[in-house]
């Protein structure tokens, strides 16, 4: 006899996704929160040290990356990604404990 696990009922698995998807969303609000907070205090000392204005280089590149962040959350996954999403989820779901 195989231990195999059977698949989550319908209402477990949307509860499961549901839940998936609200912690994603947190954390793309706790990203863009401490985005904002660092990047007005970089501006802050940029403006109060004179000299070369450099506080945008960091606010570009780590602005890429909020924006990669929100796409993940709530823009479409790559098709590759969604894929292998599914399998490694299977690969889990079939591992003997």
């Amino acid at each position: 006899m195989t231990d195999q696990i059977s698949p989550p009922a319908p209402a477990e698995s949307s509860l499961a996704e549901a839940r998936r998807q609200v912690a994603a969303i947190k954390g793309f609000y706790i990203h863009f929160a401490t985005y904002a907070v660092v990047m007005l205090l970089l501006v802050v000392i940029n403006v109060g040290a004179g000299g070369r204005w450099w506080v945008h280089w960091v606010l570009l590149g780590w602005g890429i990356g909020v924006v990669a962040h929100a796409l993940g959350v709530y823009g479409r996954s790559p098709r590759f990604v969604a894929e292998w999403e599914q399998r490694k989820l299977r690969q889990l779901m079939n591992k003997p404990r």
